[in-house]
């Protein structure tokens, strides 16, 4: 698991049959790194979030089946900015 920050909603046209119903974000790491997550619990840009990856991702997801490998698992309630970057 590693934090992420929520950047911003990703809109897509067409997807995988197992993604249709699922959102998804660009998340940032401490890096500036941006990558794509499955958001199974409704994060908003600016949330710092649990990200789970490899094939646990798809577990979190609820359900194998869904082809991510990046999915949040949680949301973090206290976080700074500072925190983050150190």
């Amino acid at each position: 698991m590693e934090i992420h920050r929520v950047v911003r909603d990703l809109v897509t046209t067409k997807r995988n049959f197992w993604l249709a119903a699922k959102p998804l974000r660009v998340v940032e790491d401490y890096k500036g790194d941006l990558s794509v997550a499955v958001d199974p619990i409704g994060c908003k840009p600016g949330d710092f979030v649990i990200t789970i990856t490899i094939s646990a991702a798809r577990i979190a997801a609820g359900n194998p089946m869904i082809t991510t490998d990046m999915t949040i698992g949680g949301i973090i309630d206290h976080w700074s900015e500072e925190e983050w970057r150190s």
